[in-house]
């Protein structure tokens, strides 16, 4: 099934629902190169910044997708239906270093609208981001002390802001 484009003063989500429980596939790289890596994402956010719609996500510098998000100046972000769920915690579960996640997930990579990574045939949500600000997060900067409980090792995040060129999706996306 084509997503439908939804203009981007059109675009709505439950954030914390959709990050916090729905996950997001997070892609980068090149789809046409046949160099991109996906992984799940949990952490994350939509909003403006710069006066500009963007997609907020977090890597950590040890996860294969890390390379990809270094390398490549874009990125897509995927809601899949629930019954995609197990293939979603296979991909954060597995290392893309280690098997083919595209081959053993079973998605379909379709081409993005705008951006070099791709999207999934089987997503009802797919967001194409170009990177345009990232920061390491330091521990210095926590307010809160019971954050460096998700830091046992010291593998801060990098955070990435994406701009949000084009967004397609079910109606479920799309304010009436």
């Amino acid at each position: 099934m084509e997503l439908p484009r939804i203009p981007i003063d059109d675009f709505q989500v439950r954030c914390h629902l959709l990050w916090d429980t729905g996950w997001l596939l997070l892609t980068a790289g090149d789809l046409s190169a046949g160099r991109f890596n996906m992984m799940t994402v949990s952490w994350g956010s939509f909003g403006t910044i710069w006066n500009r719609p963007f997609a907020q996500v977090v890597v950590r510098p040890s996860r294969h997708t890390f390379e990809y998000m270094e390398a490549y100046d874009t990125f897509t972000l995927c809601a899949l239906p629930e019954a995609c769920r197990p293939i979603l915690e296979y991909l954060g579960a597995r290392s893309g270093r280690d098997v083919d996640k595209v081959r053993e997930s079973g998605l379909t990579p379709v081409p993005s609208l705008v951006v070099a990574a791709p999207g999934f045939a089987e997503a009802d949500l797919i967001v194409e981001c170009r990177k345009i600000y990232r920061d390491d997060l330091d521990p210095a900067h926590f307010l809160d002390p019971a954050i460096a409980s998700h830091y046992p090792q010291d593998d801060y995040h990098r955070v990435y802001f994406g701009e949000v060129l084009a967004v397609r999706g079910t109606g479920a996306y799309r304010a009436e």
